[in-house]
């Protein structure tokens, strides 16, 4: 194999490629990305046997071929050429090496048979729908800081992506939580996404998955099979295994009889919040809320800290009530508010408050208070 590519196509491709491998791998192909010259086109595949990423780069190829090489070295190495740079890359399969040459660089690799690489079996997809970008980064990224961290409840360690009725008909969801908060965001029910199987998508997936998503004008793929999931591009192609688990009813979770009602400017909340608890020193960060008409007190007591009291302007016409939330979890919340305002919908101090943007019903969110 012999190709030469331009060093910041070079630098995406393979930069996509290695984030996906395992810095702690005990299978030493792994660590590896395969690479695969064809044609005009060079590939870069990357696994660590739960996702797989396929970045196609144009090159100009004079020998096709294929190697495996270190991911985390070669992005290293191509990191750190000069911008503009025209990268030559030639395998010595007898030598079992691999040198890359950029000017008056040179470096010599070691290989691994590309025959051990291993390749994601592909599978039966039972549904193959189209996206744009846009729709697909809002549902996740609104949704994502939900997810659980506790690998007990592994089946909470993802997004759970699946259709669903909403008032206007069938819509494509994304819900996530752990047990403390959750993010359920709902957008139009793309043409061919009707029969698709609800999947949860794993947090490292959703991670990658972003990188995808950052050109507005990109239609993704997204191909769903009750075992794996892929997104693609026309030069990335990201596929990975679901968790294997039954996502809990998600739904009675969610309150329906909050009829207390504040309205208030998502920023500003986000900013007094975020300076009350500025005292409380303890993980727990409990911050209080003293509802009374038209007016937010926000307070932090830490005893052997300090205390803390913001008073904000809000629409509140209700009874007034006192009730305490984790500052993490509000601040998580908040910041996820595109509009001017956020819609609270209050019950009692023992249950959970419902939190929108403003009219929009496509993004809800849930927190379950605590005692303060």
């Amino acid at each position: 194999m012999k190709i030469s590519v331009e060093r910041a196509v070079l630098l995406k491709a393979v930069g996509q490629a290695q984030s996906v491998v395992e810095r702690r791998n005990t299978i030493p192909i792994l660590a590896n990305v395969l690479i695969e010259a064809e044609g005009s086109t060079v590939s870069f595949r990357a696994t660590d046997l739960d996702i797989e990423v396929v970045d196609k780069a144009p090159a100009m190829v004079e020998r096709a071929g294929a190697t495996t090489v270190s991911a985390v070295t070669l992005h290293e190495i191509v990191r750190k050429l000069p911008d503009g740079a025209m990268v030559q890359l030639t395998d010595d399969g007898a030598a079992g090496r691999l040198t890359v040459e950029a000017g008056r660089s040179n470096f010599s690799l070691a290989t691994l048979p590309k025959e051990d690489f291993p390749v994601m079996a592909s599978s039966e997809y039972s549904a193959n729908f189209s996206a744009p970008a846009p729709v697909l980064r809002r549902l996740f990224d609104k949704s994502k800081f939900a997810i659980s961290t506790e690998e007990t409840r592994y089946y909470l360690n993802g997004v759970y992506m699946h259709v669903s009725d909403a008032e206007g008909g069938k819509v494509l969801r994304c819900v996530a939580t752990d047990g403390h908060r959750l993010a359920r965001i709902d957008a139009d029910l793309p043409k061919g996404a009707e029969d698709m199987p609800g999947v949860i998508v794993p947090r490292k997936t959703v991670g990658e998955l972003r990188k995808l998503l950052d050109d507005d004008d990109m239609q993704i793929a997204v191909s769903v099979s009750e075992t794996k999931v892929r997104f693609a591009t026309p030069d990335i192609t990201l596929t990975s295994k679901v968790i294997d688990g039954t996502f809990p009813d998600y739904t009675r979770v969610i309150p329906m009889g909050n009829t207390k009602k504040m309205e208030v400017d998502a920023a500003e909340f986000a900013k007094a919040v975020d300076r009350v608890a500025t005292v409380s020193s303890e993980r727990s960060r409990a911050v209080k809320l003293a509802l009374a008409e038209d007016k937010l007190t926000l307070s932090v007591n830490a005893p052997d800290a300090g205390a803390a009291e913001e008073e904000l302007i809000v629409a509140y016409g209700d009874e007034g009530m006192e009730i305490g939330f984790n500052a993490k979890y509000l601040l998580e919340i908040a910041s996820q508010v595109d509009r001017e305002n956020a819609v609270f919908m209050f019950d009692n101090a023992g249950q959970p408050v419902l939190m929108r943007e403003g009219n929009d019903t496509s993004a809800v969110y849930v927190v379950m208070p605590m005692r303060v």
